[in-house]
């Protein structure tokens, strides 16, 4: 028995030893290889990291490209007729040497104004009924609906004002039916998708602490969206309807096909009105000289626009994190 005793504890120390011995060799060779790995993945995030600021910059090339590009087409128009004159004066008359952009730019303000005047009430409140008040699968339903409208073309909208909505206006409000009412109603459904996706995103973006807490209190779900919710995604929505505003301001093709083109200041919503994308995608295509340096000189204030919003957008977002600090 003593015998049999010492063989199986010899047997069992040689099969220990040799399953140690397996296992530095299975882990030493797994630290090579790590290693090794660890070299190859090296090079391939280099690589990576490599592509992502080459095309980094050269995204930023272009954007600086497109600007010294526009602004030395337009500049010299602006300091050889004066910028007062430039921006206030009321007659586009190019043939004539008159360059005043003026009603296009009240034109562009007034129906962007417009547009948002109904289209960020309805927005915000379906993006609070997606995110607070609907069925999860309702709202996602509403979410794939909206996407798909986000993907609608320009035109699209531009063939639906022309064909349902200035008729509509034409035999119902009076006037032609190409007006500053028509351009609003299309653009306002144009910017729909882009207000309600941020909106959405920032309302869900709340922690769910806020609306616990304000109802552990003794708050009504309604109350807790009013007075907690909303304010804390405030920066978010601010974000959405300044994104909205750049979108309408910016739209070409359906505000051609809708508002009747005419440079005039509109006196009601019934009047035809221009604004300075359509001005320019309607008169770039057989613009010489002068003519066409007015043209960039268009296109220039309006990316100083654009910008200017980008820098409220910002600031705008800057307040709202320091504010829910």
């Amino acid at each position: 028995m003593k015998k049999i005793k010492v063989i199986a504890v010899k047997d069992s120390y040689k099969y220990y030893n040799g399953v140690l011995n397996m296992g530095l060799n299975i882990s030493g060779n797994s630290t090579i290889r790590k290693a090794a790995g660890k070299g190859v993945g090296f090079n391939r995030e280099k690589l990576v990291e490599l592509l992502l600021a080459m095309c980094a910059a050269i995204s930023i090339l272009a954007i600086i490209l497109i600007t010294v590009f526009i602004f030395a087409k337009g500049f010299p128009l602006i300091f050889k007729t004066g910028l007062s004159d430039f921006l206030l004066e009321m007659k586009w008359s190019p043939s004539r040497g008159s360059f005043g952009i003026a009603t296009m730019f009240i034109g562009s303000i007034i129906i962007t104004l417009l547009s948002l005047l109904w289209a960020v009430p309805l927005s915000i409140t379906v993006a609070i009924f997606m995110a607070e008040v609907a069925p999860r699968r309702v709202g996602k339903i509403l979410g794939s609906l909206v996407e798909l409208l986000a993907g609608i073309p320009s035109v699209i909208y531009g063939f639906f004002g022309l064909i349902v909505i200035v008729p509509f206006i034409r035999n119902n409000l009076g006037g032609n039916g190409f007006s500053v009412l028509a351009g609003a109603l299309v653009l306002g459904v144009m910017i729909l998708p882009t207000i309600i996706n941020i909106s959405r995103d920032s309302i869900l973006a709340v922690p769910g602490e806020y609306k616990e807490g304000s109802l552990a209190l003794g708050a009504s779900h309604y109350q807790s969206i009013r007075r907690v919710i909303l304010p804390a995604a405030r920066s978010g929505i601010i974000t959405a309807v300044v994104l909205g505003m750049g979108r309408a301001i910016g739209e070409t093709m359906a505000v051609v096909m809708v508002t009747g083109n005419s440079t005039i200041i509109p006196d009601g919503p019934l009047s035809p009105v221009r604004t300075m994308t359509s001005n320019i995608v309607l008169e770039m295509g057989y613009a010489v000289g002068d003519h066409q340096a007015a043209l960039f000189a268009t296109g220039a204030v309006l990316f100083i626009f654009i910008v200017i919003l980008n820098l409220m957008l910002t600031i705008a977002a800057k307040d709202g994190y320091n504010a829910s600090k």
